[in-house]
């Protein structure tokens, strides 16, 4: 156990001293909105962020299918991992949640009306998974639909997208 400890605590002082000798990179610039170089690699991953999900449209305007971008209609049931945040409002309970709204941010601003379609995603979690609420952010893994969730008096959408989750993390 001594010996362990001592070897971890000497690569600690070994990598600690390597990096403190190579010259100092600075990171490279990028113009204003360019995906880092490590996007291509996530998304071939599955690994997608609200910002995939957006197209030309603005808030409260009616939904037209046309306006989806050919990277959103790609992604249409495909497995994907998606970061963000359980809306609090969509709950009617705590624990063994099994449906729930996965929003950009925690702020209750991202869904319903006036709220832009591609900031929220409706979370149906399949094959008995179940979550519990938490004001963390969480990536949910499943596949994702697009799905068109209209009001009750047919006033406009308040969702587009689905996702089948199988994992809450």
């Amino acid at each position: 156990m001594c010996t362990r400890f001592l070897g971890i605590v000497a690569l600690t002082c070994f990598a600690s001293f390597t990096l403190a000798e190579e010259p100092t990179k600075k990171p490279s610039s990028t113009a204003a909105g360019a995906v880092p170089a490590r996007r291509p690699t996530a998304k071939a991953k599955g690994e997608i962020s609200f910002d995939d999900l957006k197209f030309d449209i603005e808030k409260g305007e009616a939904y037209d299918p046309s306006k989806l971008t050919e990277t959103i209609k790609a992604l249409d049931g495909k497995q994907v991992h998606l970061r963000g945040f359980i809306l609090p409002s969509t709950l009617f309970r705590e624990t063994d949640i099994n449906e729930f709204v996965l929003v950009r941010d925690n702020l209750e601003c991202c869904f319903g009306p006036g709220a832009a379609l591609y900031d929220c995603v409706v979370v149906n979690l399949v094959d008995k998974v179940t979550t519990d609420y938490t004001t963390r952010a969480v990536t949910v893994t499943g596949v994702l639909k697009l799905k068109e969730y209209k009001y009750p008096d047919d006033s406009g959408h308040f969702a587009i997208f689905n996702l089948q989750g199988t994992e809450v993390r």
